[in-house]
């Protein structure tokens, strides 16, 4: 069934594109399917499409495994969780994106942008394309979509400063108002929960123990002036980025 359904996929993709379907073998289909989302632009879709590709990615979100972010060892709000931001079940997540907020269109690249957009489905795309009409989003801001395929229930998308040598005060400054916009923005809406990616780390340059210590002091001291219950998990990916966090929330909560 499953590859009935990436067969149908493939095919009305690459009938979009005016290509012939390529001979591929099974464990080959679910890759070309996603370089294929990654590089298609925000036009429609049909529902057959639509319907296909979500019956598809929820059941990919189900094999992943979700994770209850209810579930794990809070202390004042705050959690730490080392794994796949897609899998979370939080009210949102926060996607570090670029400023175009299209997604990445590297064919199967691994940054976040273009797993969050693969894994929650073609939608977020036209969602954004339809917020920023052809803008670029400055640093520091906040714009949200619907996770559609995703456990979560929305995306928060931030684009984090870009550090080339040392770090400026207006980099520190855009990557202190990526998580006020994103925990106002949260407050604002009333939800329970959000997960924090390592926003600005990676490509984007930003040392990451000096960025886990911002994140962690913003976030506790935007807790502490909001006087809030949201849950806020710091959600990252390497051992490294963990022993970071670890280290830094102990010295904070001495």
């Amino acid at each position: 069934m499953e590859n009935n359904v990436l067969d149908r996929l493939i095919e009305m993709l690459c009938a979009e594109r005016g290509e012939s379907v390529p001979e591929l073998a099974d464990n080959q289909k679910a890759n070309y399917f996603r370089a294929l989302c990654n590089v298609r632009p925000p036009i429609p879709a049909t529902e057959e499409f639509i319907k296909l590709q979500d019956e598809y990615l929820s059941e990919r979100t189900k094999e992943r495994g979700i994770v209850d972010v209810d579930s794990f060892p809070y202390k004042n709000c705050i959690a730490l969780w080392r794994g796949d931001i897609t899998r979370l079940n939080a009210d949102a997540i926060v996607n570090a994106c670029n400023p175009a907020l299209l997604g990445c269109f590297q064919p199967l690249h691994n940054c976040i942008d273009n797993i969050i957009h693969s894994n929650a489905g073609i939608q977020v795309r036209f969602d954004c394309n339809t917020i920023m009409q052809g803008r670029e989003e400055p640093n520091g801001q906040v714009e949200v979509t619907k996770a559609y395929n995703l456990p979560s229930r929305f995306i928060f998308h931030t684009v984090g400063p870009v550090v080339r040598g040392q770090i400026t005060d207006t980099n520190r400054k855009d990557l202190q108002s990526c998580y006020i916009s994103c925990l106002n923005e949260a407050e604002r809406m009333g939800l329970d929960s959000i997960a924090f990616c390592c926003i600005s780390t990676g490509v984007y340059g930003y040392p990451k123990e000096q960025a886990c210590r911002l994140a962690v002091q913003t976030i506790k001291e935007w807790k502490q002036n909001a006087d809030s219950t949201l849950k806020v998990i710091f959600n990252v990916f390497l051992a490294e980025d963990e022993k970071f966090y670890e280290r830094e929330l102990a010295r904070q909560n001495q």
